[in-house]
């Protein structure tokens, strides 16, 4: 009986000090989060990701815009940079939140990637 009156005492314990323990750390990251989303308001720019779904002739760029905006619903741009058109697409905060549109996108256009650019908020 003691045993059991032992272990059950610090199952306890570890839960109150496991607890406060991520209590706490989730208070951080919610503080982080919160001066995050400050900062974006005050800078409607930042740098962030996007996903390229195409690079190469005009003809092309706007074929996967129109491909991609009726499969995914959702608006693509279109860019010039002298020579090459690209449709890109999304405004991502973070590398995760990129990877994970991406693993969707990669199912209709294979050859999608991440890049790092300006974003705006």
């Amino acid at each position: 009986m003691k045993k059991t009156t032992f272990g059950f005492l610090s199952f306890l314990f570890f839960l109150l000090i496991g607890t406060s323990g991520m209590a706490q750390e989730n208070t951080e990251i919610n503080d982080v989060l919160r001066k995050k989303a400050a900062y974006n308001k005050e800078h409607p720019e930042a740098n962030g990701f996007k996903i390229q779904l195409y690079n190469g002739n005009e003809t092309q760029a706007y074929r996967v815009r129109s491909e991609y905006q009726i499969e995914f619903n959702k608006k693509a741009e279109l860019i010039y940079e002298a020579p090459e058109w690209k449709v890109r697409v999304g405004n991502y905060l973070t590398r995760l939140e990129a990877d994970r549109a991406l693993l969707e996108i990669k199912k209709e256009f294979s050859g999608a990637i991440v890049l790092e650019t300006e974003i705006k908020m």
